[in-house]
């Protein structure tokens, strides 16, 4: 016999993540109930623009639909568990809980052009890259719009500050979450949402080919990045797992693709690790790859992990890196450090609260 604690996960197993629907699904949705398409819009303003943390603040809908909503859906509301501050530049860092208790990351940032939120797409990761905090335990699940949303959403409320910059390259891999990454773009990018431009959204991938393709079709003008960080295959397999499974000519070959589809430069992500991948003969295998695509390289002096042996180039190798680079007429540029005495590195935070909890499972 089903116990009432099973009965109320499969409860809320059913209920529609309200949150998560697009304008024409909400409004569908409501219409079973025979709500009129204004209701849904109004809705829609509440949960997207005005950023209400729930059905009660919801005030020019009737107390009886809130109270229905609140019956019939799940409302996707993060709290933020912790906040971390830098001392050094004002970045913020936020533990956000989800509802079933796993924790994910995101990021707030202040540059001259406006504010920039990275958020997470996945709790945990499965990629395995190997200087990277936030694939040590693993994939727990991955999130749905509504938890990708409510990141920069709940960020906006807390800092009381608009955000014209979101970049999806926080824990996770995104294009491992690909239908709930698609809606979660185009309901950001919604006129009658948030509204942040396409331009304005960086999606980065380690390299899943298939699905780089994919979003090539889609015709987006989003910004891609491609998590690159070496010039051969060998050397790539060492620091990324997916790099077994499709190798750097066919990574060139997607990204052509990518360009020539959607008109949208690529970005190539670089970290540069002491010794390992920053050597002038790395730099001008990067620009032969680099050359015959329209591509901007980011170097990235990579963020140290206890857990992992990498260290950072040197200062003075990292900009003989990028002369080398410019050199060769290389559009490029060194990714400024943010937050680098605030656990900086992605899912040193939640890492830091799984030991606290004891439910880290990572390999010693």
């Amino acid at each position: 016999m089903q116990n009432l604690e099973e009965s109320k996960i499969e409860d809320k197993i059913k209920k529609v993540d309200i949150k998560s629907l697009t304008l024409e699904e909400l409004t569908e949705e409501l219409g079973k109930y025979g709500e009129k398409a204004f209701r849904a819009k109004q809705m829609y303003e509440w949960m997207h623009v005005k950023l209400a943390r729930n059905f009660d603040e919801m005030t020019n809908l009737s107390k009886a639909l809130r109270e229905q909503c609140a019956e019939r859906y799940t409302y996707t509301s993060l709290e933020a568990l912790q906040v971390q501050e830098s001392a050094i530049d004002g970045t913020k860092k936020f533990l956000f809980e989800l509802a079933d208790g796993n924790v994910v990351e995101s990021v707030w940032m202040r540059y001259k052009h406006g504010n920039s939120v990275c958020i997470s797409s996945q709790v945990g990761c499965r990629m395995g890259c190997k200087f990277c905090a936030s694939t040590l335990d693993g994939l727990e699940r991955s999130l749905l719009p509504s938890e990708m949303l409510d990141q920069i959403y709940a960020i906006t409320k807390l800092t009381g500050e608009r955000v014209s910059n979101v970049v999806v390259m926080g824990i996770g891999e995104p294009m491992d979450n690909y239908d709930n990454l698609l809606k979660f773009i185009r309901i950001l990018t919604d006129a009658n949402g948030l509204n942040i431009s396409q331009r304005n959204l960086t999606v980065s991938t380690c390299g899943i080919v298939p699905r780089m393709r994919q979003l090539a079709e889609e015709k987006l003008q989003i910004t891609l990045a491609l998590s690159l960080h070496a010039t051969t295959d060998e050397k790539r397999r060492r620091l990324m797992p997916i790099a077994n499974k499709y190798s750097i000519a066919e990574l060139m070959d997607v990204c052509k693709y990518y360009f020539d589809n959607t008109g949208r430069r690529i970005t190539f992500e670089y970290s540069l690790v002491g010794g390992v991948n920053d050597t002038d003969e790395d730099a001008a295998e990067l620009s032969a790859l680099a050359a015959p695509l329209c591509c901007h390289i980011n170097l990235i002096p990579v963020n140290p992990i206890k857990e992992r042996d990498f260290v950072q180039s040197e200062t003075a190798r990292i900009q003989a890196f990028k002369n080398k680079l410019e050199k060769n007429k290389i559009n490029c540029t060194i990714r400024r450090e943010m937050g680098r005495d605030i656990d900086g590195a992605c899912g040193q935070l939640r890492r830091k609260n799984l030991k606290a909890e004891g439910t880290d499972n990572s390999p010693v």
